[in-house]
């Protein structure tokens, strides 16, 4: 019986091999096409390890040709694939095959944008509007014009690689990176995303959230309901401000150490919401207002960031008008998302021991025209600034004795685990190694930060967080190395294919869509800086890589490393602001259309500004007129 059965078996490994044989080429017709493939690619990417081909499966009919699993790196298209094809073809006649590289078809590695069938349609095209379904976190009603191709609704979470941190094994403060050529990469990406990257997103109608402080202002005015004295007040009306049942911020310390969270330390005020209906008529209600008036110390632009309670019956709409030396702008915050933590507003110039300009609150739903439900409005701090640096840190399980210190830095310059402590997060976001290692805690907080304030919204359902709903997450960094020859380092873009053994997002849509991502950003910022600066400025890699801050969202989610910061050739452009700005143009323009190929909508590019701007006074018969003149810019990229 068991030999019949190893007879058998012996056969059938035998046809298969003879039919294995008569169909697929020889190993050194095999070396040949791989070579051939690797000589095509070589140029699309500078990728210093070979590729070729690995190995041939079979899957019934389909002969499976598997490239070198760095092949993925390169960048695809639809030309590619089809050269690939050919080239691999003339190998494999009358045969049905198909290609891959790190387990995916080279058909699945081509992007979707640069596709001719695939590309969104234009401004003035038939088919959807760019108008995103859900809510969004902060409206600027004071916004003169509105924004219907560009990123209007869109929640993007972003930030700008390290930052200053404590080293627990030396004790003490330091960079996490070394300081070359004028600068530290801690510092550096900042000169890109705070200046240009933010605000053209901004500009474009998207809410930009940073799990690192923005002001890069040392001075910060807290002004909290809890406050004895401290600029908080309330003008009552018929329904007036009362106590929330649940704790809110306060900031009772001026440094708070591992586990302290200033947003469980007080109290928040509520009120209920009235609409259109409740302020008319005879028996109209009177709106009640809470006031935060900070003592500025100094005149000058500070950030403004907003805090509330977020309850099962909050409103999706609670005014606040913040008044500043300019005049006044309102704003429309959802308070069903985001309570617990400081929510950015916008960044205002304010005068110094101003007793009027702050922020104010109302109960009144101004968009509401009739009272539905028992919605309320909650308010708890305004936070005014960047501020000092002022979790203190000392080495994990150091005597009671120890004291514990701050960086003494401004806390624009520390790390996000820090930042991510005074705005509330819970050290499970913050500290992944339980108050072991603030290097480690610093990178893997980034991507625990995303899924926290997606948590509960539509695009992270499962996971208990802010119900914000994140469209895309994106880390800037600068990456170390140096090149000989005085050649650049150039852009490389890392996006990760499997989280946790899974290929999909908890939308159930593919991982993949991160390397599109990735493709579409890469490609926007090379093409412009070699139209621009540097024509042999190199290409990268795609590169599918375990790292965490591309890992861990469970949004489409890509890490940047731009350039070298310690290779001479990058840095002799680094530090030229237009070349900064061209960079931040770029990685806007990438995310506006990979957002546009997600969703199958048109998008309009912003104009660039405009230059020769000036101002002429001019005497005439009416009196003294002011004549305004400007060139236009085209815009070549």
């Amino acid at each position: 019986m068991y030999s019949k059965i190893l007879t058998f078996i012996a056969g059938f490994f035998l046809v298969t091999q003879l039919a294995y044989s008569q169909t697929n080429p020889s190993e050194s017709a095999l070396q040949q096409a791989g070579n051939e493939v690797a000589a095509y690619l070589k140029p699309l990417a500078a990728i210093n390890v070979k590729v070729g081909i690995d190995s041939l499966l079979q899957n019934g009919d389909i002969t499976e040709v598997h490239l070198s699993k760095l092949a993925s790196d390169y960048p695809f298209r639809d030309n590619t694939v089809k050269d690939i094809y050919a080239i691999v073809g003339k190998y494999f006649p009358n045969v049905k095959f198909k290609v891959y590289a790190n387990g995916s078809t080279i058909e699945e590695l081509a992007s979707k944008f640069y596709s001719a069938d695939m590309q969104p349609a234009k401004k003035g095209a038939k088919g959807k509007k760019n108008v995103k379904g859900g809510d969004k976190l902060v409206t600027d009603l004071s916004r003169p014009y509105e924004i219907t191709e560009g990123l209007q609704n869109r929640h993007l979470a972003l930030w700008q690689s390290h930052g200053f941190y404590y080293a627990q094994p030396t004790m003490r403060w330091e960079w996490q990176r070394a300081p070359l050529f004028q600068t530290v990469e801690d510092m550096y990406t900042q000169s890109y995303v705070l200046p240009f990257l933010v605000p053209m997103l901004e500009n474009a109608g998207a809410n930009v959230l940073l799990p690192r402080e923005r002001d890069c202002s040392d001075i910060e005015v807290v002004v909290d309901n809890d406050q004895l004295f401290g600029g908080y007040s309330e003008i009552a009306g018929s329904l007036s401000w009362k106590n929330g049942d649940s704790q809110g911020f306060a900031n009772p310390q001026e440094q708070y150490e591992y586990g302290q969270n200033p947003f469980r330390m007080g109290t928040y005020r509520v009120a209920q919401s009235l609409s259109q209906q409740d302020l008319k008529g005879k028996n109209a209600k009177k709106e009640s207002v809470a006031k935060w008036i900070p003592d500025m110390p100094e005149s000058g632009e500070y950030a403004v960031y907003v805090s509330y309670k977020t309850l099962p019956n909050s409103t999706d709409a609670a005014y606040y008008t913040v008044k500043y030396k300019g005049g006044e702008r309102e704003f429309k915050v959802n308070q069903k998302m985001g309570g617990g933590t400081w929510i950015y507003l916008g960044t205002f110039l304010f005068d110094k021991n101003s007793d009027s300009q702050g922020v104010y609150l109302t109960n009144a739903n101004r968009g509401l025209k009739s009272s539905k439900s028992a919605a309320v409005v909650t308010a708890d701090g305004v936070k005014f600034g960047g501020g000092m640096g002022n979790i203190a840190r000392k080495p994990n399980g150091a005597a009671e004795e120890f004291a514990a210190e701050v960086s003494g830095h401004a806390r624009f310059t520390e790390g996000s685990r820090y930042w991510l402590q005074w705005a509330g997060f819970a050290d499970t976001v913050y500290s992944s190694t339980k108050n072991m290692n603030d290097y480690t805690d610093d990178y893997t907080s980034r991507g625990r930060w995303v899924n926290t304030i997606s948590g509960g919204s539509k695009v992270n359902p499962e996971y208990e967080g802010l119900n914000i709903p994140i469209d895309l997450s994106f880390a800037f960094h600068t990456d170390a190395g140096l090149f000989p020859d005085d050649s650049t380092v150039g852009t490389l873009m890392i996006y990760t294919k499997l989280s946790n053994g899974s290929d999909k997002y908890p939308t159930g849509e593919s991982r993949m869509l991160g390397r599109e991502y990735a493709d579409i950003l890469q490609t926007q910022i090379v093409d412009d800086v070699r139209a621009t600066f540097e024509p042999n400025w190199s290409r990268r890699g795609l590169w599918d890589r375990s790292y965490s801050e591309a890992r861990t969202p469970n949004v489409p989610a890509v890490l940047l490393e731009f350039l070298s910061h310690q290779n001479f050739a990058d840095m002799k452009y680094g530090h030229d602001p237009y070349f900064k700005f061209v960079v931040s143009r770029a990685i806007y323009k990438g995310m506006l259309k990979f957002l546009s190929q997600k969703e199958g909508i048109p998008y309009v590019v912003q104009p660039l500004p405009v230059k020769d701007f000036a101002a002429e006074l001019e005497q005439s018969q009416s009196g003294m007129n002011v004549r305004l003149s400007w060139s236009a810019v085209e815009d070549k990229l």
